[in-house]
């Protein structure tokens, strides 16, 4: 019997690959070649500059031509027929922390579908830095060897369209059998989404008629210059282990203990905990990896679900974050509102993971039509399957109707003028298929999914909520400033007598307090200004404490306050107020240093006291203690301050009993919270990185994302 290759395999089930239509086709090979971009870029911290081209082959109505160009580190001379010769040739393979590509099949095999569908050669041009010329050449796939066949190679100097010398970066182009299509599943609609969660990277994209006129195309210039964070390699953990892996790892082990080799192939295993899986498992501290047999092997991996064994780290991992989520949304879509959230790193099964999600309520979007919904994995957009995918079902599970949203039987994707971003960011997502269309239904992840989505829905609600209740105070405050003027002149005037003052009247027909926010960027200071001022239109004096949100993290803080704050939980500011007589009104106001322009546009304001503000939301106290108490221990509480009330306001009730303006509870109690003792560790020889973990985990100490509160 002859054995098959990889490249033979994949050759006759291109179909794997995401080549199993024309019109995917093109999608695929786009997709391919901007990821390895945008992986290059940011691991040489470049900002990405990418462009696309499709051009019709002339005479050819089923042949296209894909050109990718960015300004990456380029590839070496010696290893670019490697790259895009060899199937599953990847330096990502074995290692763990978040990438967009893993496998090393993804440029090969738009080598592979070129050459199978045309049979003609890839071109490539790759310049580094630190060479004088391009390395020019030719590249097919000899899919018996797995192995590159290039052609044509030489060294020339590399020009752009304006005739200066590009310094580095590489071009592919590309010959295929495919079909370029516009709408929701297309190389635009691809190229679209890609800009909003890479919002560090420009992409400019061009189809190209047979005469090589420009007939569609797109700009997504890069809105910020921050560069995802570097991520770092981590060992294993043992919970994500399965049989056949442990025992490679023993068979291929050159450590001479047990305990060395627990220790310094796994992440989160301490001396205590591999003492104490040992001793578990009956397996002798000083035995050789190498002797242990099968069925202790076993014993071993039942050991590892008996024992507590630390998380594995996340620096892994790097979220968008909501702030350029945010951005990102803001700059592919018009809208009037967006929320986003970006939770503290989990672990499933071993495996860190983290969860992002917006919402934006647009603008010129249908308002009868389902929601678009955008879904990520480690930055790269899914396209198809988006029935049997995971975050899908995410999306479906939440009742949206509650938000603000038409959701029909409660069930399926909900309708509005409004797109949903939902972002995977993991170690290891395991997709349906090998094209990575879909993310694989693990219920081990999918609570944090709902919890993140039910949270920007409460923005949304708590934004409509507020919308409506200006927009019927501004008619009505319009209406009697209108009509109030005139019957008193009127009157007046056949009385004979002085005009009244009517602010006192236009005080008691009103009866509410109205607040406005606003947040402007101040280009010359380069800091977000930030007010809200409140108005008394009733006929009594009123005092509030008033709260707003902010993005409470490391380089940004709070300047230029018109009144002194105080800062009252994680991304939540307090202000006491004086008396506001009837008839007048307060600012307070503050700016934001450490941002960026379009960062922050807008923010919450929250109040205690009694009665309502229009504008405003009334503070849940006993959620706020669970928020400082959870905040104390280390635990995020991010969806803690929402209530699920949907009461509308009505100007003129009579107030509510609520604390007072200084937030002091009925009983006048305060929550005292003990930190847990420390753990004694007897671990001796443990490595500081895990000593330094573990303390933190006993401790409590740890990095919270910030908490949006809604209503």
């Amino acid at each position: 019997m002859q054995q098959a290759s990889i490249s033979e395999f994949f050759e006759k089930n291109k179909h794997f690959l995401g080549f199993d239509t024309l019109q995917r086709s093109i999608i695929t090979a786009v997709k391919e070649s901007v990821d390895n971009s945008l992986d290059a870029c940011e691991e040489a911290r470049y900002l990405p500059t990418i462009e696309i081209e499709i051009h019709k082959v002339p005479g050819k109505s089923d042949e296209l031509l894909m050109i990718s160009q960015d300004n990456g580190p380029g590839i070496p001379p010696d290893a670019i027929t490697r790259v895009f010769g060899s199937l599953l040739f990847g330096s990502r393979f074995h290692t763990i922390r978040q990438t967009r590509g893993q496998q090393g099949i993804g440029i090969t095999g738009v080598v592979m579908y070129s050459q199978l569908t045309t049979g003609k050669h890839t071109h490539v041009i790759s310049k580094v830095e630190e060479e004088a010329t391009a390395v020019h050449l030719n590249i097919g796939l000899d899919t018996k060897k797995n192995k590159a066949i290039s052609s044509n190679r030489k060294r020339e100097h590399w020009f752009n369209a304006e005739g200066e010398l590009i310094p580095h970066g590489v071009r592919v182009e590309a010959r295929m059998k495919a079909k370029y299509q516009r709408g929701k599943q297309s190389v635009y609609q691809y190229l679209r989404m890609t800009s909003i969660v890479n919002p560090h990277a420009s992409i400019s994209f061009r189809v190209f008629d047979e005469g090589g006129a420009v007939i569609d195309g797109g700009d997504w210039p890069r809105v910020t210059d921050v560069l995802p964070t570097p991520v770092k390699e981590i060992r294993p953990h043992p919970h994500g282990l399965e049989i056949g892996s442990l025992q490679r790892f023993l068979r291929e082990s050159d450590e001479r203990k047990m305990t060395s080799f627990l220790r310094r192939n796994f992440s989160g295993v301490s001396m205590r905990a591999a003492r104490d899986i040992l001793a578990r498992a009956e397996i002798d501290e000083a035995r050789r990896p190498t002797t242990v047999k099968a069925e202790e092997a076993q014993g071993l991996l039942a050991a590892f679900r008996q024992v507590r064994i630390l998380p594995p780290p996340t620096d892994c991992l790097s979220p968008i974050e909501d702030l350029l989520i945010k951005k990102g949304l803001s700059k592919a879509i018009d809208s009037r509102f967006v929320s986003t959230l970006t939770r503290s790193p989990s672990v499933a099964s071993g495996n860190p993971f983290q969860v992002e999600v917006g919402l934006i309520f647009g603008i010129d979007m249908p308002d009868d039509g389902p929601v678009e919904v955008l879904r990520f994995a480690n930055r790269v957009p899914l396209m198809y399957q988006q029935g049997g995918c995971l975050l899908t079902k995410a999306i479906e599970s939440v009742d949206w109707k509650k938000y603000g949203l038409d959701h029909p039987g409660g069930r399926g994707i909900p309708k509005g003028p409004a797109a949903i971003l939902i972002h995977l960011a993991s170690t290891n997502v395991q997709f349906t298929r090998e094209a990575k269309e879909g993310v694989y239904d693990k219920e081990d992840v999918s609570g944090g999914y709902r919890l993140a989505l039910q949270e920007v829905g409460r923005g949304l609600r708590s934004h409509k909520r507020k919308s409506k209740q200006r927009e019927k105070a501004k008619e009505k405050f319009e209406l009697v400033n209108v009509i109030l003027p005139a019957i008193s002149e009127k009157v007046s005037a056949i009385l004979g007598r002085e005009e009244p003052p009517l602010a006192p009247v236009i005080s008691n027909i009103m009866n509410a307090v109205f607040l406005e926010e606003t947040t402007e960027w101040d280009p010359t200071e380069k800091v977000t200004r930030c007010s809200f001022q409140m108005f008394n239109y009733t006929p009594r004096p009123r005092q509030y404490a008033l709260l707003a949100t902010w993005p409470e993290r490391e380089g940004i803080e709070i300047v230029d306050e018109s009144r002194e704050g105080k800062r009252e939980a994680k991304g939540l500011r307090k202000w006491k107020m004086d008396t506001l007589p009837p008839g007048e009104n307060v600012t307070v106001s503050f700016a934001l240093d450490g941002l960026t322009k379009g960062d922050w546009t807008e923010f919450e304001v929250f109040f205690r006291g009694a009665g309502d503000i229009i504008g405003a939301t009334k503070l849940d106290e006993k959620l706020l203690e669970e928020i400082r108490r959870d905040e104390e221990a280390g635990i995020e509480r991010q969806d803690l301050l929402s209530t699920e009330g949907d009461e509308e306001f009505s100007m003129g009730e009579p107030d509510e009993v609520a604390p007072d303006a200084d937030g002091n509870s009925a009983d006048g109690t305060s929550a005292v919270v003990q930190s847990p003792d420390e753990e004694s560790r007897a671990d001796g020889g443990a490595d500081a990185e895990t000593a330094q973990r573990e303390a933190s985990e006993v401790t409590g100490q740890s990095n919270l994302n910030d908490w949006r509160v809604g209503e």
